[in-house]
Formats: structure tokens, C-alpha cells, sequence
């Protein structure tokens, strides 16, 4: 009940830019520029963990896109996952995913089920649903595939360090039973809002390779494991976005 009165809410009460307060729109156009994978580039957290797959992220993880992700996530602002949706597809495509290439699985990155209470819906999962729609409509094949589990508790990551986050979910994601089935003849992409440290796609690429789903079939020997977020911190992209773009 509490995400549908968020979802009606919404779309029918007057609404603030979530991003930088502009009247009565959900999200301004200069905002939806910043998140329009302009800059989608590759990212790399310093120092990246052990095992972390090719990251992609579609925006810097700053100012109105901090904002937006923010409002989504932890303020259940559920319309902002169409445009959310929409920036983790720039992500996806700009790890080389296109029209007419091999079926694509995003496996978003679960939350866990106190935090999924307490929002009253899973951030990832809702901003992967929108991405898939995005890529199917530009002529992916993709669908959502939320094959991870968390299969002990983790603490809050909010104020760990780099080595804390690695520590507080070595071990702690596992693949379900029908995993294989879910994500069969796709090739698989990690997807999540944020990355920071890189730790939590770390510790599911670990998960994924450890059920033997690795990159998936249909991506050949020696495929690369890739993940894709809707944002990261500016000092992570490989290329630095230009100013004008971001």
C-alpha cells in the first residue's frame, strides 16, 4: 500500500525539480541533461577491490544527480525511476551493449529486506526495471533478472571506509536456486544506482562467478564480467567529463 499511495502521490500532487528545486516539475530539463549519459565513461574506484567487474556509470555522483538518486531512494520519490531508468541504460549501452547483439540479464544489486521495509520499495531493482524498458524500446533484449540474495546481515555501509565495506560483505551475497534459469543465454550485467568504493559490485561479481554464471553464455569464452550504475564520484572516471557536460 505505502509504494502505491507513493507511486499516485506522485504523479497527481505538486511537485518540485528533485534535483534543483525548479516549480511544479518532477525533474527539470537541465537536470535531465545531467543525467542524460552524456558523460557515460568507465569507472574505477582508487583503489579498486579485488575482483571488480568493468564498471560503467552514466553520470557524476554530484550535485542535482546526488539530489535525484537521493530522493528516489531514501525519500520513495518512485516517478524519478523513469529518469534514473533511463541513465543506467547510457550506462549499460556505453559498456558496448547494442541493438542487435546478445540478450542482456541486469542483475540489480538487492537491498536488504529491513532497508526494502523501511523505503518501502528496492531502489535498484525499480531503476533496473526502468533501464530494461529504456533498452528494449532503443531494440535490446534485456530483461531484469534479481538473482542475487543476501544470505546473511550486513551492517549500514552509510560512514565505512573502503576496507570496512569490503570486510562487512565479504561472503554475504549468494545466487538463488534458479539463477541459472533466470539468467540463461544472457550475458550479465551488474547493475546498482551508485558506486563508491566498488565493494558491493565486488562482492557480487564474487557471487556470480562462484555459481558459475560468470559473464554468462552467450558472451563466449574469456567474457569480461561488466556492471553499470547510474552514478560515481567525478575523481573515478577513467576520462574526466568535461565541466560543460556534467
Amino acid at each position: 500500500m505505502r509504494g502505491w499511495w507513493q507511486e499516485l502521490a506522485g504523479l497527481v500532487l505538486p511537485v518540485d525539480c528533485a534535483g534543483c528545486g525548479a516549480a511544479r516539475v518532477l525533474v527539470c530539463a537541465d537536470c535531465r541533461g545531467v543525467l542524460s549519459g552524456a558523460v557515460a565513461g568507465l569507472v574505477r574506484p582508487s583503489p579498486g577491490p579485488e575482483g571488480l567487474p568493468v564498471v560503467q556509470a552514466a553520470a557524476v555522483y554530484e550535485g542535482a544527480v546526488r539530489a535525484v538518486l537521493l530522493a528516489h531512494k531514501e525519500r520513495g520519490a518512485l516517478p524519478l525511476a523513469g529518469v534514473l531508468g533511463a541513465a543506467l541504460a547510457a550506462a549499460v549501452l556505453a559498456g558496448g551493449t547494442g541493438p542487435g547483439r546478445d540478450e542482456v540479464a541486469l542483475v540489480p544489486v538487492p537491498s536488504a529486506r529491513r532497508q526494502v521495509r523501511a523505503r518501502g520499495h528496492d531502489p535498484a531493482r525499480r531503476i533496473a526495471l526502468a533501464a530494461a524498458g529504456r533498452l528494449r524500446r532503443a531494440g535490446v533484449r534485456a530483461r531484469v533478472a534479481p538473482v542475487l540474495r543476501l544470505r546473511r546481515a550486513v551492517a549500514d555501509q552509510a560512514g565505512l571506509g573502503a576496507r570496512q565495506r569490503r570486510e562487512n560483505l565479504a561472503g554475504a551475497l549468494a545466487v538463488r536456486r534458479d539463477g541459472e534459469r533466470l539468467t540463461a543465454g544472457a550475458r550479465i550485467v551488474l547493475v546498482d544506482d551508485v558506486v563508491t568504493t566498488g565493494a558491493t559490485l565486488a562482492e557480487a561479481a564474487r557471487a556470480v562467478r562462484a555459481a558459475g554464471l560468470a559473464a554468462g553464455p552467450a558472451a563466449g569464452p574469456g567474457a569480461v564480467l561488466r556492471a553499470a550504475v547510474v552514478a560515481a564520484p567525478a575523481n573515478s572516471f577513467a576520462r574526466v567529463p568535461e565541466a560543460g557536460a556534467r
